[in-house]
């Protein structure tokens, strides 16, 4: 069961969704919005040395070099 980003045309809020199926949000979490749309998301990743420290990540390597999150809609880039 994938988690998929969306993105709301009315409060430009975007949003995480777990898909069941061919289950899709119809509505916008914040502010309740019909117009809401699936962003082409990238995948992350951490690869832990042999104590359990992060020795490379995906989100590192982005092309937003400022962020210190897993996934690109911690920082809304």
């Amino acid at each position: 069961m994938p988690i998929y980003e969306y993105h709301c045309k009315k409060c430009d809020q975007v949003f995480e969704y777990l898909v069941f199926g061919s289950d899709e949000p119809t509505t916008c979490p914040s502010c309740k919005g019909k117009k809401v749309s699936r962003m082409m998301s990238a995948c992350g990743f951490k690869t832990k040395g042999s104590s359990g420290e992060t020795v490379r990540s995906s989100a590192s390597s982005s092309s937003c070099g400022s962020c210190s999150t897993n996934s690109c809609s911690g920082c809304g880039h």
